[in-house]
């Protein structure tokens, strides 16, 4: 039996190939344009010509997420009767201290995926 040469978790080496191990992993993208919350019974008298109201405006930017997570936030577009979202918003990177010293697991990040700061194209938090 033959086996691979591995290199060791977090070896560098300098050519981002750790990085291109993952571009074929499959994740779950989803555009949120606003959550609502209603009873069963609300939402069993839904139908045909029902407008929900989801806490938005008009005009407001949406939420790009992956796998639940706010990575972006855009505006939806229409592309030959298709929607799409034009991204104007990088989400900017949540660095968890203690995970980056070494202290232990990082924390359980936070289940509201809204709350996370968003950087703007300039560069500050929205």
């Amino acid at each position: 039996m033959q086996y691979e040469e591995l290199s060791p978790v977090g070896a560098d080496e300098g050519d981002g190939s750790d990085l291109g191990r993952l571009q074929n992993v499959p994740v779950e993208l989803a555009v949120e344009i606003g959550r609502t919350r209603m009873t069963i019974g609300e939402a069993l008298a839904l139908g045909p010509g029902s407008v929900v109201t989801v806490g938005r405006l008009a005009g407001d930017p949406v939420d790009l997420l992956v796998n639940g997570r706010v990575i972006a936030r855009g505006e939806v577009v229409a592309i030959d009767e298709e929607l799409g979202l034009r991204i104007t918003e990088i989400a900017a990177a949540v660095v968890d201290p203690s995970a980056e010293a070494g202290e232990g697991p990082a924390a359980e990040p936070d289940p509201e995926p809204n709350a996370e700061p968003v950087a703007n194209q300039e560069g500050g938090i929205a």
